[in-house]
């Protein structure tokens, strides 16, 4: 029914396979008949060459799977492909190899095509007999690299055993010579299949085809037919589905059985149906693990079951229209669309006559709709509706009845998805008459919405898949007449799966499932709009479907109750958070809708739900409770009524009432504690958005006790949810202090604003790192009058936060949530040059905010989670952006040339850093301060030559997470000296890093820069200045040390430093050889050492002093307390005399050092 069209995340691009996804149905033609006809024609000259031979194999297979979605386009190819490849296979001078890699292309059609298709296009006159059993003859069953040529040959085989001779007139003189005879082509044929019928691969489908033509064959009927079928009893009887070759056997005869009673004459077979049925009783087949054996045995039974009833079409059946096109438009043209009742005709007696076996089938079949696997099921219920198909009209009846048992709560989601799979097929095939409709539509509407939860999770994705597919059939079954009673019922159904149903697949089902009946029914109400907004794709996203297309169906009053009745039934007690998240939010929206109903129907329902014993169901009315009292009330404020007068008293109390019985049953303790907390401060919020008149209740002091404890213990709560209630708490306490803390307008309540804050900045204190976030959070969130008279304590509070000490090093996330909230009270108080320093932001206050963000950008923290100073500087960057912004805006006068000049250098050597998510972001950041859409940021450096390197259009064009991007851009700034030390220390760790392509494009970017000012020997000097002074600044700093002896390696091996040789003891070379002993002295890094010899080795080319200065280290080296040799090789602490005496070794050997 429904299917994703979208390939998984992270696939790779470019390659076959995405060609193939991106063609879909798009092809119009076999546009690859040339290529393909080339490389059919290469098969003789590849022979020889295993590598050509695999890569024209792989290509020709590349190019037939872009036609699986639309094989038919092969039709007019299939012929010249299959004479090119039979020539090959009939050429008698053709080497074995090529005849197997001609079969092998063969198959590679075959399997694209079908075989069925495939088959009419062997050769099958007389004389191909011979020759193709002839081929058998050099066959090996074992041979596991050439099962493609068996599997073709069975099928060219089968194809052979259709010439209308009896095969006698083949053998000939069977007399050899005296006393021997040879085998007759008959018998041959038979071996050849019962033998392959045994193997493990493909071939034993091909020989279950073979043996089904050649055995229903009039002559091989009469003499062959029963010994076969005894000998296969046999097979059955003595083979153990618990063992492989039992499996195998088993597997092989079961398909030759299936495709026997399928393909001969009811009257050859009709004798040894009641026989097989018996066996195949005795095999215990439903007992059986293996699924294929399950299915071909519900195959076998429901073939069986068709021969025991004459092959007829039921005249009681149910028609829609007319088999003739003519005829149907005929009826149009006449306005003449009677309702076709199906004729009531008397059954014969003859007709009457069902043989007992049948019942067993039946009963067989049923149980094949309740296996644990799809293919199973979709057999059994395939067999259902053949035979209901031959039965006479109460019996069928009785059928369709067995089916509606199924649809019970005490059966498995299995046996409803066989049941709904059965209910289509017999819809399909007209044999649901419209007396049965009510029952089948009431079982339908439940299979819609069946989910079933099981453990953590739940099962019924495939019963409501299943469900919209009956649907599906019943709207080209029926006649809009019979389905008029239902279509409220079913219409209402199918939009609440389309839109509200967790899995993807069903609200495509479910939207194909409405397009099929609005186009074919018409009776749908406002079915266009409806499935103009939720058509297949639009269905695919499912907050989309929960908050939007559900708002714009709800607008139609025929689906707005149901879907309020869903949401409230089904959904907020789903066992998935998300979607009990979800369904909160739409019952927001929903409720605008409906809002005389939400305040009479849902709210008492939801109000008796906060209290139920189900942790599921309690969350999603608390969540459910809070966004609806949000919906009505603004409704209400927008219409200028009191903001509960949609409510009621009697609503509000129980409103007020959740938290303290909660609390009394102690319902925030526990596992299910941290989901009540964080959904009871959901609500605390929107019942303060909301502006519920309960100032001055009880029930503040209860909320704001429920706010602190949960801040105070969020290093109690799991990781995986700790973030969620965090947030939730403090949006909680910003809304619950806007509206309940105020005295008066504009005058905050003195007692609460001092214990408030008083009590933040002592948790600011904690031991616990999760407790400074919350409460950092929480005195940002904080309102400018509760924080008026306190700023300064606050930023000096939040400040000791961000600072880094040995005991809360690895508090990155405290420090990070400092930054936020010390951001946050800087938009809250607003800034004002001449204004009180514990008001709002001065002159004084500035400089101080500006030093703590400035020196986070300075957390390089590592831990066992990485670089998680990454969060801190991230966090500093967005500070830094909005502090600038809003001083630009507001007051420009406060931001001072040395503090902008700063900013902007930090943030340019963050954006030439590794880190791509980092660098991404300091970019953004940097170029929203270049570029602002309000007031120019003051005392920008360079902003000139900035706007000309990096314009506003690199905003949006350039994707500064791809190195490839990013680096060509940045390194300008090297050009500009104001940026170039900041710019050069980010791009020493860029250079010298590990990631792949931030090493490859940082150094292709820098080469090319160093290439430009090779000739410029007042640029190339002031660069060497600056990365000495970045060298010197980070001695013995391992973060940066490290990778800048790579970035070092390479320059010099790149020839960057050339003209510094020309000249005798540079200054820079000596500097340079300075810093490089001091770095490395006493050092015990493997690593360090390392990159340090190879700079040594890479300044020998200086003469000089330096040039002996260098030797001389190299030597010293040599004696290095980590030994190398070539017996430890595994050890890399023993690389250290290698790397020295190697590259010496090596340079004296070329004649480079000049004696």
């Amino acid at each position: 029914m429904a299917q994703s069209a979208e390939p998984g995340a992270g696939a790779p691009e470019g390659g076959p396979e995405d060609e193939v996804l991106a063609c879909g149905g798009a092809l119009e033609s076999f546009g690859e008949s040339l290529e393909a006809r080339a490389l059919l024609g290469r098969l003789r000259a590849v022979l020889g060459d295993r590598a050509a031979r695999e890569g024209v194999l792989e290509r020709f297979r590349v190019i037939m799977d872009k036609y699986q979605e639309q094989p038919h386009l092969l039709d007019p190819h299939l012929e010249w492909m299959m004479n090119l490849l039979l020539d090959v296979v009939q050429d008698e001078t053709s080497p074995v190899d090529l005849v197997h890699l001609a079969f092998k292309f063969l198959y590679i059609i075959t399997k694209v095509r079908g075989y069925k298709t495939f088959l009419r296009l062997f050769p099958h006159e007389v004389a191909d007999v011979q020759p193709v059993l002839d081929m058998f003859t050099n066959q090996n069953p074992k041979d596991h690299e050439t099962w493609e040529t068996r599997y073709m040959l069975l099928l060219w085989l089968s194809v052979t055993c259709l010439i209308p001779f009896d095969f006698s007139r083949l053998d000939g003189n069977l007399l050899t010579e005296p006393g021997q005879s040879r085998m007759s082509i008959m018998d041959r044929i038979l071996q050849i299949a019962e033998c392959y019928l045994a193997v493990s691969d493909k071939a034993r489908d091909a020989a279950a085809v073979l043996v089904s033509r050649f055995v229903t064959r009039p002559d091989v009927q009469q003499k062959k037919m029963a010994g076969f079928l005894d000998k296969s009893l046999c097979t059955l009887s003595r083979s153990s589905f618990q063992t492989i070759e039992g499996v195998i056997a088993m597997d092989g005869t079961l398909q030759a059985l299936a495709q026997i009673f399928k393909h001969g004459k009811r009257e050859d077979c009709l004798p040894y149906a009641a026989t097989v049925l018996q066996c195949l009783d005795g095999c215990r087949i439903p007992d059986s693990n293996q699924t294929v054996l399950r299915k071909l045995g519900v195959k076998l039974v429901q073939r069986l079951g068709l021969t025991f009833l004459k092959p007829r079409v039921a005249r009681w059946r149910y028609q829609r229209g007319c088999r003739s096109l003519a005829a149907n438009l005929q009826l149009c043209a006449q306005g003449r669309r009677e309702l076709k009742a199906p004729v009531e005709t008397a059954d014969s007696d003859e007709d009457c006559d069902v043989p007992e076996e049948v019942e067993s089938v039946i009963e067989q079949l049923l149980v094949g709709l309740k296996d644990k696997d799809t293919i199973v099921r979709w057999s059994a219920a395939k067999g259902i509706g053949r035979m209901a198909a031959r039965l006479p009209k109460e019996l069928a009846d009785d059928v369709v009845g067995s089916v509606l048992e199924c649809f019970s709560f005490q059966e498995t989601d299995g046996a409803w998805h066989g049941a709904c799979l059965a209910l289509a097929e017999l819809g399909r095939r007209g044999l649901l008459l419209p007396s049965r409709l009510a029952d089948v539509v009431a079982v339908i509407l439940k299979a819609l919405t069946y989910e079933e939860k099981r453990g953590a999770c739940s099962v019924g994705t495939n019963v409501r898949d299943a469900a919209c597919y009956v649907c599906w059939a019943f709207a080209r079954a029926y006649e809009p007449q019979e389905l008029k009673p239902f279509v409220t019922a079913i219409s209402s159904t199918l939009v609440i799966a389309a839109v509200f149903d967790r899995s993807v697949n069903c609200r495509r089902a479910a939207s194909a499932a409405f397009q099929e009946n609005v186009g074919r029914q018409g009776s749908f109400p406002h079915g266009i709009e409806v499935l103009t907004a939720a058509d297949y794709f639009a269905v695919g996203n499912r907050s989309n479907c929960f908050l939007v297309i559900s708002t714009f169906i709800a607008g139609f009053p025929e689906y707005t109750q149901p879907m309020i009745d869903h949401l409230v039934t089904m959904k907020i007690n789903h066992w998935d958070g998300v979607i009990r998240e979800l369904s909160a939010k739409a019952l927001h929206n929903l409720a605008q809708r409906a809002p005389e109903y939400s305040a009479a129907h849902v709210f008492p329902r939801l109000l008796s739900m906060t209290q139920s014993p189900d942790l599921h169901t309690r969350h999603g009315a608390v969540l459910a409770c809070a966004e609806v009292t949000r919906s009505l009330c603004g409704l209400a404020m927008q219409e200028g009524r009191p903001t509960t007068d949609l409510l009621g008293e009697r609503t509000v109390q129980g409103l007020k009432q959740i938290h303290q019985q909660l609390y009394d049953r102690q319902l925030y303790r526990g596992l299910g504690g941290e989901l009540m907390r964080q959904a009871v401060c959901v609500l605390i919020e929107n019942l303060s958005l909301s502006k519920m008149p309960l100032a001055g209740d009880a029930v503040i002091d209860g909320w704001l006790w429920l706010i602190n404890d949960t801040l105070r213990n969020l290093h109690l709560i799991s990781s995986h949810s700790r973030q969620k209630t965090k947030d939730a708490a403090v949006l909680a306490l910003a809304a619950l202090c806007r509206e309940y803390f105020m005295k008066e307008p504009g005058e905050a309540d003195p007692a609460g604003q001092g214990d408030l804050v008083t009590q933040y900045l002592a948790a600011l204190r904690s031991p616990e790192e999760a407790t400074r976030c919350g409460f950092s959070l929480a005195l940002g969130a904080l309102p400018a009058l509760l924080l008026r008279g306190r700023l300064q304590q606050v930023l000096a509070g939040l400040g000791a936060v961000t600072c880094v000490s040995p005991e809360d090093a690895s508090f990155a996330e405290a420090r990070r949530d400092a930054l936020k909230a010390i951001a946050s009270i800087c938009q809250t108080v607003g800034v004002r040059a001449e204004g009180a320093a514990d008001d709002v932001l001065c002159k004084g206050t500035v400089s101080q905010v500006y030093h703590v963000l400035r020196g986070c950008l300075n957390d390089y923290t590592t831990d066992s989670r990485g670089d998680v100073g990454a969060w801190v500087r991230e966090a500093a960057m967005t500070s830094l952006r909005d502090l600038t912004l809003l001083l630009a805006r507001d007051q420009p006068e406060l931001m001072e040339a040395h503090i902008c000049e700063q900013v902007m250098c930090c943030l340019a050597q963050q954006a030439s850093e590794k880190i791509d998510r980092l660098r991404a972001h300091a970019a953004c950041v940097f170029l929203a301060l270049l570029h602002p859409d309000g007031p120019l940021v003051p005392h920008v450096p360079h902003r000139a030559e900035l706007e000309r390197l990096l314009p506003r259009s690199h905003m949006a064009s350039v994707n500064w997470n791809a190195p490839s991007q990013a680096f060509p851009c940045i390194t300008r700034l090297l050009g500009l000296p104001t940026y170039r030390y900041h710019v050069l220390l980010g791009l020493a760790v860029s250079v010298g890093g590990l990631t792949e392509s931030t090493v490859r494009y940082s150094t292709q970017s820098l080469f090319e820069y160093m290439k430009g000012i090779q000739h410029d020997p007042q640029a190339l000097g002031s660069f060497g200045e600056t990365l000495l002074q970045v060298f010197e600044d980070n001695l013995l700093n391992d973060r940066v040390s490290v990778p800048l002896l790579k970035t070092l390696d390479q320059m010099l091996a790149h020839g960057c430093f050339d003209t510094f040789a020309t000249v005798e003891n540079h200054p820079f070379c000596m500097r340079l050889l300075m810093l490089c002993k001091e770095e490395i002295q006493k050092s015990r890094d493997v690593q360090k050492l390392r990159s340090g010899v190879a700079v040594f080795c890479g300044m020998v080319q200086f003469p000089g002093d330096v040039r002996a200065k260098t030797l001389l280290q190299l030597l010293l080296l040599l004696c290095h307390p980590f030994p190398v040799g070539s017996a430890f090789p595994w050890n890399p602490n023993l690389r250290v005399r290698c790397s020295g005496s190697y590259p010496l070794w090596l340079k004296n050997n070329l004649r480079v050092i000049p004696k």
